[in-house]
């Protein structure tokens, strides 16, 4: 059968049990139902997940995927997604949900040029390993050596073993290895694959790193046409309003917007302003210890830096890839140390932490000790004061290495809640077992109602909202059916709203492009219809596109169903649903999440209870799912 067009063609499989390696084609069928990325991988953990698996099973799979656009030139095609049973997304006892995250950079195209679309990894070796794809030669080889190793330095050894110093690898550091619940997998050196746990899913097979390397090509349907396509792309990103922020300061710069609309989590969402924000915020960072910018593959907005702090007691910290997430620990633990931030997020990349959790889980520890919760010797003798830097970075390494307090901490604020007891269930910031990241929901009511219903958790990327700012309200009048769902503040027309972004954004991390690239001007559905024409050939219609992103999160929500969970867990922490703000711009505000859940199921064609009906399943050809839910 010929290669298709867009795609590698091939499915990887590797078992480490048996230390064996397959290849099969990847189903056409799947190209149009599920595209790829993010999609692909989501049916194939449904489909090969055994009932009663745990996270740490050999069973359980770990799936990595890149989309057709993935090595193009389409703008952002940079981006790959991991997909497996989550050890961090668990509420009760023993319901782990679904988890994925999604990253940057180039190893995914490396990837499509090695001659794959997706791997499939199951099993447990006996002994530490790391796995080389060299083109359609693929090795699994001792990494005894390098198990304990920081990913820096396991990064170098594989690179001289192999002889490249152009190999693009995927590591674990001691996070992973020691099962953290949410240690992430770091991709060359700087590209996150953060949330859910992924890397704990990874070292707990023994894996401890994946190295690619490939000389092929992509076979694109219309290169002349996906040529046009591009510069016509990249000149809609430059004049969009979004690109003068992207483009200079990144995600650091979401500081100060935070900040001035009154919804920046400040210790542990106590309050959404920060005292010091101007002194964490992205025109700190670029101004002060920026070097220079950096791009994902075929990105035009190279919104990553590379840094390096000069002087002080960090002097000599560098690294790439600083986002949000970890400048934003300062405020959640009320400090404006910057250069500490800086230092604490060599150490994610270093160790495997996801910022979020990490930054989550610390603030948790942070509010218990201010509560009496814990005390100073419960933390190893360290005083988890607010605006402790110090503390806190001690925490992190103790957190990676589960060493004291540590280990504790490295189960996630959920499941260290439980063991503390008490009322530290109160502080502990999550939804459905996954920390809450960037915005305060009280203050943005469409980004509170993604949250509780995202199928990964407390996440802000599964929907992303782009319209509670820089639109007007004849526009949300027109998208969503209420002018009011431009206004932040506002609950109607959110439920529309956060659909519509839901299925937007499953269809951009199938293609596997970047989300943030598609916030700006291309976050219009046109735009995924002549990509995907121009890369494969296969053309949708806006509707038809749309359809498919609307099937892959009914086939994530059936999955989470059938794990065991309920509209229960489609809930936000009781401090945004209780607690009004207490100063800022959003004073006074709480999330007033029922009415938008109960209109959000509504639109969704769900029952009360948040399960996909037999007649939506059936309509996006889920028909085998109704039958197995009993829908």
């Amino acid at each position: 059968m010929s290669k298709p067009s867009g795609w590698a063609g091939r499915i990887l499989w590797i078992d480490l049990s048996e230390r064996k390696i397959g290849k099969k084609a990847f189903p056409r069928k799947w190209m149009r139902e599920y595209i790829g990325g993010r999609g692909i991988n989501s049916r194939t953990l449904y489909d090969e997940l055994k009932p009663g698996t745990y996270p740490f099973d050999p069973e359980n799979p770990l799936i990595f995927a890149v989309g057709p656009c993935s090595g193009t030139l389409t703008p952002g095609s940079g981006r790959t997604t991991v997909t497996s049973l989550s050890p961090l997304m668990v509420v009760g006892e023993d319901k782990p949900g679904l988890g994925d995250c999604n990253f940057g950079g180039f190893w995914g195209p490396e990837l499509k040029y090695a001659g794959y679309d997706q791997i499939i990894v199951t099993g447990k070796s006996d002994h530490p390993v790391y796995v080389l794809i060299d083109d359609g030669n693929v090795e699994i080889k001792d990494a005894s050596h390098l198990w304990g190793r920081p990913i820096d330095v396991a990064d170098r050894c594989i690179k001289e073993e192999i002889g490249d110093q152009d190999v693009h690898v995927g590591c674990i550091g001691p996070a992973g290895e020691n099962l953290v619940r949410f240690a992430c997998i770091i991709f060359e050196l700087a590209h996150a694959a953060g949330r859910g746990g992924m890397g704990a899913v990874m070292g707990s097979k023994n894996l401890k790193a994946i190295a690619v390397r490939g000389s092929g090509a992509v076979n694109v349907a219309k290169p002349q046409k996906l040529e046009q396509l591009a510069k016509k792309a990249a000149e809609a990103i430059s004049v969009d309003m979004n690109y003068p922020i992207w483009s200079v300061y990144g995600t650091p710069g979401l500081v100060e917007l935070a900040n001035e609309y009154g919804f920046l989590v400040t210790r542990n969402f106590q309050t959404g302003v920060f005292e010091g924000a101007d002194d964490i915020g992205g025109w700190d960072f670029v101004n002060k210890y920026s070097v220079k910018s950096k791009a994902c593959h075929a990105c035009p907005l190279h919104c990553g830096h590379y840094y390096e702090i000069k002087e002080g007691p960090y002097k000599g910290v560098s690294a790439g890839g600083y986002e949000f997430p970890a400048v934003n620990v300062g405020s959640r633990i009320g400090s404006r140390d910057l250069p500490a931030m800086l230092y604490a997020w060599e150490l994610y990349d270093t160790l495997g932490l996801d910022a979020t959790s990490t930054g989550g889980v610390i603030s948790f520890a942070m509010e218990c000790y201010e509560k009496g919760l814990i005390d100073t010797r419960d933390a190893d003798g360290l005083e988890l004061t607010w605006g402790n830097a110090e503390a806190m970075l001690e925490l992190v390494k103790k957190i990676a290495y589960r060493e004291g307090i540590g280990d504790l901490l490295a189960e996630g604020s959920y499941q260290a809640a439980r063991k503390i007891g008490k009322d530290a269930l109160k502080y502990a910031m999550v939804t459905k077992g996954v920390e809450h990241i960037e915005f305060d929901p009280r203050g943005v009511k469409g980004w509170g109602l993604a949250y509780a219903v995202s199928n990964r958790g407390a996440d802000h990327l599964r929907a992303l909202l782009g319209g509670e700012f820089g639109i007007t309200p004849e526009q949300a009048k027109t998208l969503w059916g209420a002018p009011e769902a431009a206004d932040r503040l506002s609950t109607k027309g959110k439920a529309r709203m956060v659909k519509w972004h839901e299925d937007n954004r499953a269809v951009v991390d199938s293609l596997e492009i970047c989300k943030f690239l598609a916030r700006t001007a291309l976050i219009a559905p046109r735009w995924f219809v002549d990509f995907m024409d121009a890369v494969s050939g296969v053309r949708f219609s806006e509707e038809q596109i749309m359809r498919v992103g609307e099937r892959i999160n009914n086939l994530e929500r059936a999955f989470n169903v059938r794990q065991g969970f309920t509209s229960n867990d489609d809930t936000l922490p009781e401090r945004f649903l209780k607690e009004p703000l207490p100063e800022g711009p959003s004073k006074g505000q709480i999330c007033e999440l029922q009415p938008m859940l109960e209109e959000y199921y509504q639109l969704r064609g769900w029952s009360t209870k948040g399960v996909p009906t037999s007649e939506k399943l059936e309509e996006l050809h889920l028909s085998n799912i109704a039958d197995e839910l009993g829908a």
